[in-house]
């Protein structure tokens, strides 16, 4: 067994360890009032020798549900929930979790944060399974975990914010209203890009999906449920622990997406990948400055430009933000305002038939 930690073990910033204070404090009470620990499970994903597992430990009132945080994403009575209920429960951290993937059995520790963020080397055939996750008895839930096939050597990393889902919002309030106000069930698709997500799966047989997002983890059940009722590609999520770091009150999205592409990059050396952004941030710099990196992983790069207003909104612009380009031989590199227009320039360069 191998449990990586992929949190940094330097001296927090002080509003995170302010942070540690309050959840030692509100974690003690809770526990005198005979609260419970329940585990929010992620959806994992690896290869046939190793896989990842995420997920985060939580308090819950006495008589919560041992599968409360575990709904099925097709449960419509959960649609219409607000997303500031996934940022009012109390993270539990530094729990022992126990992991059961297989015939093998695991233990590992959650983080500052409660989330629990490791891989175990195992071995199991591709597809979808399932590892149960528990603290102590009787609080089991189950977490999907996707083994990606040795044989696939494609794969596709996709933005969600303004990549498969309208925004219109400008970006300092987009985190906010996006946890806290709105509806899961009101939020809008970028039009065409279900189509050209599922022609991309069609078009390889198998295509190993990842969305790569900037977003908090309290909102993993709101962007699985979007994903699914507009048609999306299944797959595992990588998203941010929410409030402050080891260096500020905010993690750097960037980075986030950098460390995350290093780490595919690394997990799947035989992957090469389609990486799906829009210009309204720094998805075409990160993309680019992966494939100068990394120029064998890369199989194409597409960017949904946005519109002028959207540009706006996302930066204070209209015009898109500037972006670098690969020094080496550049992967094949695609704009267009949406999917069904990625989807004829990708017909046009022979990627996709007609």
């Amino acid at each position: 067994m191998r449990a990586l930690s992929r949190r940094s073990v330097e001296r927090p910033h002080w509003a995170a360890r302010l942070e540690d204070l309050k959840n030692s404090v509100v974690g003690s009470t809770l526990r005198q009032l005979r609260w419970d620990l329940r585990l929010q499970p992620f959806h994992g994903f690896g290869s046939t020798e190793r896989v990842r597992i995420l997920a985060k430990v939580l308090y819950a009132s006495p008589g919560t549900p041992a599968d409360f945080h575990d709904q099925p994403v097709h449960d419509l009575r959960t649609m219409a929930v607000r997303g500031w209920r996934n940022f009012a429960g109390q993270v539990a951290p530094h729990r022992s979790v126990h992991v059961l993937l297989g015939d093998h059995q695991f233990t590992v520790r959650a983080d500052r944060a409660g989330i629990v963020d490791a891989t175990f080397d195992v071995s199991l055939p591709p597809g979808r399974h399932q590892a149960v996750l528990w603290t102590v008895p009787g609080n089991e839930v189950t977490a999907d975990v996707t083994v990606f096939a040795p044989r696939e050597t494609v794969g596709m990393v996709s933005d969600i914010d303004d990549t498969v889902m309208v925004t219109w919002l400008p970006r300092p309030l987009l985190a906010f209203w996006n946890a806290f106000v709105v509806h899961q069930s009101s939020r809008q698709v970028v039009p065409g890009m279900p189509m050209l997500y599922q022609r991309l799966v069609r078009e390889h047989g198998s295509l190993p999906m990842v969305y790569l997002s900037t977003g908090a983890w309290n909102v993993f059940p709101v962007l699985k449920r979007f994903l699914y009722r507009n048609g999306y590609p299944d797959g595992p999520l990588l998203l941010t622990d929410w409030g402050p770091t080891n260096t500020g009150f905010f993690r750097s999205g960037p980075d986030h997406k950098h460390r995350a592409l290093e780490q595919l990059a690394a997990e799947y050396p035989h992957m090469r990948w389609i990486l799906v952004g829009d210009d309204g941030q720094h998805d075409p710099s990160i993309y680019a400055e992966f494939a100068e990196r990394h120029p064998d992983k890369v199989e194409a790069i597409l960017i949904r430009q946005l519109t002028e207003p959207e540009q706006l909104l996302a930066h204070g612009s209209r015009r898109p933000l500037e972006s670098s380009a690969p020094t080496g031989a550049s992967p094949l590199t695609l704009s267009a305002p949406d999917g069904h227009s990625l989807l004829r320039e990708l017909q046009r360069a022979g990627r996709i038939s007609v």
